[in-house]
């Protein structure tokens, strides 16, 4: 009986399968992509019985699929913290899903295990933009500050690293380096004494200085947009600028356009005010958009909508809470 392990192939999906299977060794075929691939329960093969593992993708952009491979005979457990409106029940299906703004898939994961593998989730954490709730997780193993800080980066590059078009914008592919890891039970062994980190580390300084002196788009009071070019260097570099800027102007909204080879935009957003004023619920006014509160995007944003995105993001992200709420 064949098993699968579907998972998205950015820090938290990766260390979140890492410490699963840390803690339950199961031989699986991988199914993963670049960050914006998400609907990844299309590739389990029709008729698959077997144990099928999901983490940290859409059950909405999933649920067709999730319903078709349950329907087969596959047994699943779903762990994700983005939007699942479409959430079912099902006798096979085991789900943990949780869309609040403080968690990611690896936190939830923690939680399952009990904090055995605690130490990847800090990493995923702080990968994910989320460096109060790594920071939590951090203090509650007794951490000092050199090795918070060699977590914060492994989790912002590894990140990092799923960012592109297509894989063949990434400097390793997300399966190559899930497998990567598997000889390393912490992950300050795989700082130390890995090449393949030693690369990513590397190739994000080099794509990082490109960031000097960028200039936004468009800018008010309640955030800007900034648009990159069509390169490989840009499209992986767009999560570390979007979270950077976050970071940076607390409560201020950002979003990170990236041109894509057609001459339409891959899109990030990142929300101030969450809870106020969601990434997701702006990102899902656009085909192809979503995501969760805190960070979404759109997959392909048309370049005749270009306007459009500009006029919608300036009025989302300055209207009253109360307003948006009226006009839902």
């Amino acid at each position: 009986m064949t098993h699968h392990d579907v998972f998205n192939g950015d820090a938290d999906g990766i260390f979140a399968l890492h410490q699963l299977r840390l803690d339950t060794p199961l031989q699986a075929e991988l199914i993963t992509g670049v960050k914006r691939e998400i609907e990844l329960l299309q590739r389990v093969p029709h008729g698959c019985q077997g144990q099928v593992t999901v983490l940290d993708i859409s059950l909405d952009c999933n649920a067709a699929a999730l319903r078709r491979v349950l329907d087969g005979g596959a047994s699943v457990a779903y762990f994700d913290h983005h939007s699942a409106d479409c959430a079912f029940t099902h006798p096979r299906l085991r789900l943990h899903c949780d869309g609040s703004p403080e968690v990611c898939t690896s936190i939830l994961v923690d939680r399952h295990l009990r904090g055995r593998h605690r130490p990847w989730a800090v990493a995923a954490a702080f990968g994910d933009n989320l460096a109060g709730p790594a920071q939590q997780l951090a203090d509650s193993l007794g951490l000092d500050a050199a090795a918070v800080a060699a977590l914060a980066q492994l989790g912002k590059v590894v990140n990092y690293n799923a960012y592109g078009e297509s894989e063949h914008d990434l400097h390793i592919a997300p399966a190559a380096l899930y497998r990567a890891l598997g000889g390393y039970a912490q992950p300050l062994e795989f700082i130390a004494g890995s090449e393949i980190y030693r690369m990513l580390c590397a190739g994000y300084r080099d794509d990082c200085a490109r960031l000097q002196g960028l200039r936004p788009h468009a800018e008010h009071d309640a955030g800007a947009v900034y648009i990159l070019p069509a390169s490989p260097w840009a499209r992986r570099i767009s999560g570390v600028l979007a979270n950077q800027l976050a970071a940076e102007r607390s409560g201020a909204s950002f979003a990170v356009l990236n041109e894509r080879d057609d001459g339409s935009y891959l899109v990030s957003v990142r929300s101030g005010a969450p809870l106020a004023h969601s990434a997701c619920g702006f990102c899902q006014q656009f085909d192809s958009g979503g995501g969760r509160k805190a960070a979404a995007g759109i997959n392909r944003l048309p370049a005749s909508e270009l306007g459009r995105f500009m006029d919608s993001f300036r009025r989302y992200f300055t209207t009253p809470h109360d307003l948006i709420l009226q006009k839902e």
